[in-house]
């Protein structure tokens, strides 16, 4: 082969390789919160075909037994840490963390509630539209985070001054950001309307990270139309895949 025809050769190759990667299907991430007091409805959810996440509530009822569950079944597993939400949205579950506490306590608080939910890979916050404006206590977190090395954050995105990507970035942790809440409603026709924006937006981004919860509209929409997101031209992926 001539000098020349190996150079054109050489470049057909480069463009096909970066072709390839332009081409690259959009990818979305599926993360359902809330488990741990359900176990019908979290094993249902459970089932559910693809690598889609599972978000558990430490220190409820059914925690390690979903945790442990979704872990069998080949799924990712997500410590959904309860963080302090605006004084009028409060909530009460077993454990999370508050803007009262002190480093000591946040420490103390995470280590408990991770020791309640096995096979964690990452952690995602519920609620926290308060919590997650701070950033001293987004701070602690962080580091509490970094200190379990494969550990990563995922931003619910509860309120838009959250500094939690900001603080993740500065502390060394991976981190993502939610895009889409597939339910803000439990009306059937606002999980159809949101799962219809998820896939738009995926095309147009490239990818997507969506929540949802273990609701009866949210599961049945996700048995229908899962299976049929690769014939459409998207591809359900880990969570940690897009994280990382």
């Amino acid at each position: 082969m001539s000098w020349t025809r190996a150079c054109i050769a050489a470049s057909m190759l480069l463009i096909a390789a970066y072709s390839g990667a332009v081409v690259q299907q959009p990818r979305v991430a599926i993360i359902i919160d809330d488990l741990g007091y359900q176990l019908a409805a979290g094993r249902r959810a459970i089932a559910l075909p693809g690598p889609v996440a599972f978000a558990v509530l430490p220190g409820t009822p059914r925690a390690a037994a979903l945790a442990d569950w979704a872990h069998a079944q080949g799924k990712e597993v997500l410590l959904h840490l309860p963080l302090q939400a605006n004084s009028e949205d409060k909530d009460n579950e077993p454990i999370g963390i508050d803007l009262d506490m002190s480093r000591q306590a946040v420490v103390a608080t995470f280590a408990e509630a991770l020791q309640t939910v096995p096979h964690v890979i990452g952690v995602n916050g519920h609620r926290g539209s308060l919590l997650t404006r701070h950033p001293g206590h987004m701070l602690w977190l962080m580091e509490e985070i970094s200190a379990r090395n494969d550990l990563f954050f995922v931003d619910s995105y509860t309120t838009a001054e959250s500094v939690a990507m900001q603080i993740a970035t500065e502390t060394g942790v991976q981190a993502v950001r939610r895009d889409v809440f597939l339910d803000p409603d439990r009306s059937p026709e606002t999980v159809a309307r949101q799962f219809e924006r998820m896939k738009r937006l995926a095309k147009k981004r490239g990818f997507v990270v969506a929540i949802g919860h273990p609701y009866e509209s949210t599961l049945a929409l996700l048995e229908i139309e899962l299976p049929k997101l690769s014939e459409q031209g998207i591809q359900l992926v880990t969570i940690s895949e897009l994280v990382r």
